[in-house]
């Protein structure tokens, strides 16, 4: 229970409860890791990898990676789901089920279908940004007790999900990219542009066309622009030469 100091009419100091919140803290040191309402139902570790015993153990499932981030507020589990595809020959992709959760209210315990195989914050983050999409997606809200089975349920453990992912990452695969996509995407990195492929079209073309004929030409682009060298190194990477 949430406690806090104040002072009485005689200046001396008194402790005070805050009954509608309290403190979530470590077991093993202590430390606090958030404060919650009284409806907060958390979720330990041990929940979130029992999660994947009956899986690892009948479905085949192999538990992938673990871990926990900023001192214990936040936690997951991956295990892959044996699923995997390759793109054009030899991009492979693997399917996982992740489960994350958090102490501080920055994430409801998420049970998802992913492809991304995580190992840090970043990559975390990455995977969960992906969860607007209702399909392999399932959310336990911290006011509701975490019950692993009903997610199990809900989640239909992806076979779906996985099948809709790689249908569009063939569409993907097969979508060219043209010069002037290129050129535009190379010019927002390297430039930090903000304008669309058709208002950059005509001026990546000039840009190129000086850097190929003119010296003197491509010498005053790159007083405009600091980077062109670069970006055109990249352009021509893309280009074959990499």
């Amino acid at each position: 229970n949430v406690s806090y100091m104040a002072q009485n009419e005689r200046g001396q100091s008194i402790i005070m409860p805050y009954e509608d919140q309290r403190v979530l803290y470590r077991s093993d040191t202590h430390a606090p890791l958030s404060v919650v309402s009284q409806r907060f139902q958390e979720v330990q570790p041990r929940e979130i990898l029992e999660f994947y015993r009956d899986l690892t153990e009948q479905s085949g499932f192999e538990l992938e990676t673990a871990g926990v981030l900023k001192g214990g507020k936040k936690f997951w589990a991956l295990a892959r789901t044996g699923q995997s595809t390759a793109l054009k020959g030899k991009d492979v992709s693997n399917g996982y089920i992740l489960l994350a959760t958090a102490c501080d209210g920055t994430l409801a315990t998420t049970a998802q279908f992913t492809s991304i195989r995580v190992v840090c914050n970043n990559t975390l983050a990455i995977a969960l940004r992906g969860q607007n999409s209702s399909a392999g997606v399932v959310k336990v809200p911290h006011s509701t007790k975490f019950d692993a089975d009903k997610v199990k349920q809900q989640l239909g453990i992806s076979v779906r999900a996985w099948d809709e992912h790689m249908y569009e990452m063939k569409q993907l695969s097969q979508r060219k990219v043209t010069q002037s996509e290129a050129a535009a995407y190379f010019d927002a990195v390297f430039n930090n542009t903000t304008m669309s492929i058709a208002d950059q079209e005509e001026n990546i073309i000039q840009f190129y066309r000086d850097v190929a004929t003119q010296a003197a030409q491509a010498n005053a682009k790159e007083k405009a622009e600091p980077n062109a060298k670069a970006m055109t190194k990249a352009m021509e990477m893309f280009n074959g030469q990499g």
